[in-house]
């Protein structure tokens, strides 16, 4: 690979795709994870992977749980595609690791030593594994690794904080779009609207809860699978109701809920769950899809059937100034920390 050159198509790195020529790194089959930089990329040595929840739930899946097989999945698609690229899924997840090399004319004001966590998917972030993931597992979406990552001009990383344990900042940082975009939703609306989060028990529900609250949402509602995640949620004070229902099936999710909120929030990493947002969305109303488990025709064409006036937003991960917001909740309410400490392990440095 040439190491000269320059212009947008090295900003959005399509000197990297090597097939098929002419598409974004996001939508190539394979990238070149070659260590060697141009002027405007970062390499980081990688520490962990943090697979999104999707991706690891159909991993888990397809693999019946056998951490081995899922181990061996995970190494198969990076080595074939250079890059984690859940091809079923379409999602990947994010990564911490340390600089190693900046380019001169990188704008992303890194310097070889920061510790960093990526804000940009891995399905575009070249990728290498020199370790085999043999401290991983199988058995959780974070994923100690060693190997090297290549950063582009436009990508975004946020060096990592010193008052947090490494495992939770990553937790975060993969899914700090979530808290970001609906504290921006819930505060253009002037009605103090109710807001209803689905996988209200996750990580990225939990944030969003927070979230809403802080951006004026009058009533603030969960809705989880299970009677555990009830107890637990009702037990954080994060909502002002807990109801529970299975967010595949919409007749239920609108039953659970009753008077349907302005804006809705999924956060569910399982397939199949746009017609009961849609359904429990008040005419007027707001969804917003977190979940990479979307079906994107699915809720375009459920909300048509459905007769919905509800406005249907992408949450693509990016909001300015997100991984602030998403810490600073996590810093300042204990129950959202609690929440992501059950989730990620000990809350202590590693």
């Amino acid at each position: 690979m040439a190491m000269t050159g320059g212009g947008t198509g090295t900003a959005v790195g399509l000197h990297r795709v090597l097939e098929p020529a002419g598409v974004l790194p996001q939508a190539a089959l394979r990238l070149d994870p070659d260590p060697r930089i141009r002027p405007d990329e970062v390499r980081i040595g990688v520490e962990r992977l943090n697979l999104d929840a999707a991706s690891y739930r159909q991993l888990h899946t397809a693999h019946g749980g056998d951490p081995d097989a899922i181990r061996a999945e995970v190494l198969r698609i990076i080595g074939r595609r250079g890059k984690m690229h859940n091809p079923v899924t379409g999602s990947g997840g994010m990564l911490v690791g340390v600089v190693e090399e900046a380019g001169p004319d990188s704008p992303l004001g890194l310097k070889p030593g920061d510790r960093v966590a990526t804000l940009v998917s891995l399905t575009l972030t070249p990728l290498a594994v020199t370790d085999g993931l043999a401290e991983w597992d199988g058995r959780s979406e974070q994923v100690p690794a060693r190997g090297h990552a290549i950063l582009f001009a436009r990508s975004i990383a946020a060096v990592l904080p010193d008052d947090l344990p490494v495992p939770l900042a990553l937790a975060v940082m993969d899914v700090c779009g979530a808290p970001a975009l609906t504290h921006r939703v819930v505060s253009a609306r002037e009605d103090g609207p109710v807001v209803l989060v689905l996988g209200a028990a996750g990580k990225s529900g939990c944030l969003s809860m927070a979230a809403a609250r802080r951006a004026g949402a009058s009533r603030v509602i969960g809705l989880v699978p299970t009677a555990e995640e009830e107890e637990r949620l009702a037990a954080s004070g994060l909502a002002d109701a807990v109801v529970r229902a299975d967010a595949r099936d919409p007749v239920a999710v609108a039953a659970a809920v009753g008077e349907p909120a302005d804006v809705t929030v999924v956060c569910v990493d399982v397939p199949g769950c746009e017609h009961g947002a849609i359904l429990a969305t008040a005419p007027g109303g707001t969804v917003v899809f977190f979940s990479m488990a979307t079906s994107f025709p699915a809720a375009a064409l459920g909300a048509e059937g459905l007769a919905a006036d509800v406005t249907m937003l992408i949450g693509n991960g990016y909001v300015p100034g997100h991984a602030e917001t998403a810490l600073g909740l996590v810093r300042s309410e204990p129950a959202v920390r609690a929440l992501f400490t059950s989730r990620t392990g000990a809350d202590s440095a590693e």
